[in-house]
């Protein structure tokens, strides 16, 4: 019985938070943060694009071993991650695009092409695909391999949207919130499924936050509010640290329920 039950897999609770406002937040800022900061570090401080993929590269596979050795929920551990791999699932595609000239039509398409085939591994796998459900290793290892592959097609569809179709940062931004929009209104009212319109929504707060950003940072010229990437980072990041910090002293435990 013992060694029958050693291949079990580990369980523990559930390692993604509930699904709030406050979650929506974050994560659309956390996006806005991603798209900025990676242009931050490779132009306003020159360290160019490899150096910082592999900068952020590193802070983010420390901060995901932490996260997936963590038996539990933990706030900061949580968000730290999503910050990351918002920055470099942006310079994923980034590295595509200028390093080896992947036209982001391309890029879009292969991006959505692994994750409809990733998305179909895990419930092969898992028989689901709830955030509610990421209560083993393995569970919580699809998880964060689909939340890449979310902010990297995110980042290609967004750039594509608004530079190759030349709809510009602030049509981009209200063409992708509107979808987000109709994703709530088909699950609030259609009672669309609820994961389908989970994951929909996450993919296109993406593109969202990373128009948001553009228009926000970039030159009134190129269609942007010239406020500058330095302070779109700190205002975002200090909103994002007070958030956070209501999580961690609000200590709410994720809920277990599917969705």
């Amino acid at each position: 019985m013992e060694q029958a039950n050693a291949n079990l897999p580990v369980t523990y609770r559930n390692k993604v938070p509930e699904v709030t406002l406050v979650f929506w937040i974050i994560k659309m800022m956390s996006t806005t943060v991603g798209e900025t900061a990676a242009d931050f570090l490779n132009v306003n401080l020159h360290w160019g694009l490899t150096n910082t993929s592999l900068f952020i590269g590193a802070l983010f596979f420390i901060a995901l071993f932490i996260q997936v050795k963590s038996p539990k929920y933990v706030p900061v551990k949580y968000w730290t991650t999503v910050l990351l791999i918002s920055v470099f699932g942006t310079l994923v595609t980034d590295n595509l695009t200028d390093h080896f000239g992947v036209p982001l039509i391309l890029s879009t398409g292969v991006f959505t092409f692994l994750l409809v085939g990733f998305f179909a591994i895990w419930y092969r796998k898992e028989r689901t695909l709830s955030i509610h459900s990421i209560n083993t290793q393995r569970r919580e290892l699809f998880y964060w391999t689909a939340i890449l592959l979310t902010f990297s097609l995110g980042t290609a569809g967004g750039d594509w949207v608004s530079e190759t179709l030349q709809l510009g940062f602030l049509n981009a931004t209200l063409l992708f919130g509107f979808l987000i929009t109709f994703c709530l209104i088909a699950y609030s009212f259609f009672k669309c499924n609820s994961v389908i319109c989970f994951w929909i929504a996450y993919i296109l707060t993406r593109p969202l936050g990373a128009s948001l950003g553009d228009f926000l940072s970039q030159p009134v010229t190129s269609g942007g509010m010239n406020i500058g990437s330095t302070t779109i980072n700190l205002c975002f990041l200090t909103i994002i640290l007070v958030l956070v910090t209501y999580l961690h002293l609000a200590k709410k435990p994720a809920s277990n329920d599917e969705i």
